[in-house]
């Protein structure tokens, strides 16, 4: 599932339905909004008496002579600057409180809704793309919702207030100030369209980048380019990427810098023409109506309308180059999360729950497109403390057999029951308290030891993290580093070995104390005495619990109460080790071919033992 782009396109205009989705994001704030309004009126209130204080100093003041108007003025316009400024600074601070609190929920939302996407939607996107939307294009729209939206108030509140003050002050020198608004509107609107255009890009390419750094600088990504000498084609892929973004950022910031110099060119050449007009007016016409005052006043009005008429003509510049990154954002919001708790989902409890687990007639698809399915009309039962192994050839549907009891996929048909319970009416905490996963890829996150024990129970104490640890025999090895139980693992782990990685998964699992126990070929990957060690340590932890072992070694698996064996997702046969033996089929067949010419390591090789 790779997404690109926003779901309008680049090209297509701003629509209602997603300018309301945005101003939505300001609802929970409505009271500091209008704190927002409140401040930005007075502080454009204030501003707006300076140039009329400023007209009386020159007419009433300097040209009379008169020092006490001069000095009662002057402190008045110092008064209505400080005032001005003061509102100024706390419309700043409320509205960047604003701003910012949006932008830790838009990205609280968008983080809760990708968790709820199903496994699915992760192994179908680059973790690079994801990484984008969430980190990228969210803080590309921050400028937007924390500045723009603010400022634009500000700014249309000192504008209008502004022309209605340079209106009253001559309306022949404001319609000449004026004039050359709709050209840059128009001009606005085109550079716009181009600047979103670029944005939309530059957003693809950057999570292009991140797709490429994510999977070349990871850990695991670093080992393949090494191991397999491909360090020099990583990074031409990444110098080429990252060459395409350059250019595209460079024609972005061009047409960026030649608007804004267009719009400062205009401004630098308006007040001559008032200037000009002024004197034609008093001079050419004999207009008395124009003083000196007058002209100086209206000049600093003019040079008061610059600055906020520059940013608003930038505002639908922003917006609509912003709405782009708000259309990916959404795009991810608005994806569907297929599993889901069903309105009338129960909740079973750790002491509830039995662990008995029924397929009944199950078939199952990743893709609707996909003609032969992953599982077809699968049945099973296992009874509560069960050992139910899977074997089969790659490919033939174990583990996705597996993967629907916790709701990692939903049955395409048939159902998946816990104690009689379908799971698509079990709610999903339930099933992720009272469901542990052990796979051959153990994931670790770069924390503590501790803290990944505490992936299982973040409420247990040391004595329990070190019960749990005894049990899934790793304590020793922890003890034995410098800083123990808090030692930092790495990124996915790789300071540890396989074994101790995978020990410390099951002292995890022991924390959580399942009811349904999964192992994924827990001890395929490990060497036989590591494998010895963990076969120890799963003992204890499918002690009394139901318990699904996906098997390839099929030593691992002799005294399990079933055996289950897979083909193109059927189950072909099934019963204990020495039935299956009898049976002389495909179970036999693989037997005979891992443990004719093997027998030495056959008889090295652990048995997990069914717990009594």
């Amino acid at each position: 599932m790779m997404m690109n782009g926003g779901t309008r396109g680049p090209g297509k205009p701003i629509n209602n339905a997603s300018l309301k989705r945005v101003v939505r994001l300001f609802g929970p704030y409505k009271t500091k909004v209008a704190w927002t309004v409140l401040l930005v009126l007075l502080s454009a209130g204030l501003g707006i008496l300076s140039p009329f204080f400023l007209k009386i100093i020159v007419n009433d003041g300097l040209s009379k002579h008169h020092l006490a108007i001069v000095t009662s003025y002057s402190a008045y316009t110092l008064l209505a600057t400080l005032g001005g400024t003061a509102f100024g600074l706390g419309f700043a601070y409320v509205s960047v409180l604003v701003g910012q609190r949006i932008m830790r929920d838009l990205r609280n939302d968008l983080y809760k809704h990708l968790q709820g996407m199903s496994l699915k939607f992760f192994t179908g996107t680059r973790t690079g793309e994801i990484q984008s939307r969430l980190a990228n294009d969210v803080g590309g729209v921050q400028s937007v919702v924390s500045d723009t939206a603010a400022n634009l108030l500000s700014n249309l509140t000192t504008v209008i207030s502004t022309l209605i003050a340079m209106i009253v002050m001559d309306w022949r020198l404001t319609l000449l100030s004026v004039g050359v608004l709709p050209l840059f509107a128009l001009l606005s609107a085109k550079i716009g369209d181009k600047l979103r255009v670029n944005r939309t890009k530059i957003q693809s390419q950057l999570a292009d980048l991140n797709s490429t750094m994510n999977e070349t600088l990871s850990v695991s990504g670093v080992l393949l380019t090494k191991t397999s000498g491909r360090q020099a084609l990583a990074y031409r892929k990444f110098q080429d990427e990252n060459e395409k973004m350059t250019a595209t950022s460079v024609h972005m910031t061009m047409i960026m810098r030649v608007f804004f110099n267009m719009i400062g060119l205009t401004f630098a050449i308006t007040p001559v023409l008032v200037y000009w007009l002024a004197g034609y007016l008093v001079i050419g016409q004999g207009d008395r109506s124009l003083d000196i005052g007058t002209i100086v006043a209206f000049t600093a009005l003019q040079s008061r309308l610059f600055f906020p008429l520059t940013s608003l003509l930038n505002v639908q510049v922003e917006v609509m180059s912003a709405m782009a990154l708000f259309d990916r954002i959404y795009e991810y919001m608005d994806l569907p999360q297929e599993i889901v708790d069903a309105p009338d989902a129960v909740e079973l409890t750790h002491d509830e729950m039995e662990g008995d687990v029924r397929f009944d007639n199950v078939t199952f698809r990743y893709d609707a497109s996909q003609e032969t399915p992953t599982l077809d009309g699968v049945n099973l039962e296992a009874k509560a403390g069960q050992l139910v192994a899977l074997v089969g050839a790659s490919g033939s549907g174990k583990t996705t057999l597996t993967y629907l009891i916790p709701r990692l996929y939903d049955a395409e048909s048939g159902s998946v029951q816990i104690d009689g319970h379908n799971v698509r009416q079990i709610k999903l905490e339930s099933l992720g308290k009272s469901i542990a996963v052990v796979t051959q890829e153990t994931y670790l996150v770069h924390d503590t030891i501790r803290e990944n024990l505490r992936y299982g129970n973040p409420d247990a104490t040391d004595e329990e993290l070190v019960a749990a640890a005894k049990a899934a025999a790793i304590h020793d090895h922890i003890s034995s580093l410098p800083e123990k139980y808090d030692t930092i693992v790495g990124e996915r782990g790789y300071k540890l070995s396989g074994g101790e990685k995978q020990r410390i998964a099951i002292a995890r699992a022991i924390l959580k104390d399942p009811r349904i126990l999964i192992l994924d070929e827990a001890t395929s990957a490990l060497d036989t005495s590591s494998e010895r060690l963990i076969q120890a340590a799963l003992v204890p932890l499918m002690k009394g619990r139901t318990t699904f072992a996906v098997a390839h070694r099929l030593s691992t698996i002799q005294a399990a109460d079933q055996i289950l064996v897979l083909q193109h997702g059927h189950i072909v046969e099934r019963g204990t080790h020495n039935q299956l033996l009898d049976l002389d089929g495909e179970y036999a067949r693989l037997y005979h071919i891992q443990f004719e010419d093997q027998t030495e390591e056959a008889a090295s090789t652990p048995a997990l033992i069914l717990p009594t």
